[in-house]
């Protein structure tokens, strides 16, 4: 046998890959490119009606793709993903974000509180609930975190403590399922130009904006190709995590405009 053919990607045929935060951002094209690598992929957040429509634009361009409300602050939904998908081959824990960046001084509890909620007891919640499927398949996990779980900064307190959270909880999980046969991996992506400011800034359009300004950033698409090729190798290959962000940010560097 070949390298080459010793190391070809997994076949994905009748495989399932749920998708959270699937509605806009990294993970509508995390979803729609596992779609078109072969997966039946099913699409969870809050915005139904948006999930419909990107589950739409798989089916028409030949993928298999069903949809779920899923907030993964609530046991409710997530115990309804879990009764509907007995199978589950990838989990792509991708809900998150930040709210704020206000000092520790003038720190804001509620949105420290929300954003430990959704990065951290939301994924939590979902890797729970679907590691029984997860087991079954010897599957993977593949969670959407930040080099803020790696590098802080001013403003950043209440996003860098719920990251920093979430990468302990990966990090753990990666020791307690490995002998289960699931592969454990963490995406951290530094800038990428999604609806993510958006979100931090409550809607500040302006302010959002700012923050792409005069440099290039990732794409969504960019994370969710690296998602693609992590699920697809060999089942005893594991990439622990993988820090990837736009060239004038490499090291911490800041940004010439």
């Amino acid at each position: 046998m070949s390298a080459t053919q010793d190391n070809k990607q997994q076949d994905t045929n009748g495989k399932v890959a749920v998708v959270t935060g699937a509605s806009s951002g990294i993970g509508e094209a995390t979803a729609k490119a596992l779609a078109a690598a072969g997966f039946r992929v099913v699409l969870g957040a809050r915005r139904v009606e948006r999930l419909e429509a990107v589950a739409e634009e798989i089916r028409a361009a030949g993928g298999q793709a069903g949809v779920v409300k899923l907030d993964v602050t609530s046991d409710a939904d997530v115990a309804a993903l879990a009764a509907a998908e007995p199978r589950v081959d990838v989990l792509v824990n991708n809900a998150g974000g930040a709210k704020g960046m206000e000092s520790i001084e003038g720190a804001v509890e509620e949105k420290w509180r929300w954003m430990y909620e959704v990065n951290v007891l939301g994924t939590l919640r979902v890797t729970r609930a679907l590691l029984p499927a997860l087991k079954a398949a010897q599957g993977i996990v593949l969670t959407v975190g930040s080099i803020a779980g790696r590098q802080v900064y001013v403003g950043g307190a209440g996003y860098n403590a719920a990251k920093h959270g979430e990468r302990a909880l990966v990090e753990v999980l990666r020791q307690e399922v490995a002998a289960d046969g699931i592969r454990v991996t963490e995406i951290d992506p530094g800038r990428v130009h999604t609806d993510f400011s958006l979100v931090r800034f409550d809607g500040d359009e302006a302010k959002a904006a700012a923050v792409y300004d005069g440099v290039e950033s990732l794409t969504a698409g960019d994370i969710a190709d690296i998602i693609v090729f992590a699920a697809t190798l060999p089942h005893r290959v594991n990439i622990d995590f993988l820090q990837v962000t736009p060239i004038d940010q490499v090291g911490g560097a800041k940004p010439k405009k």
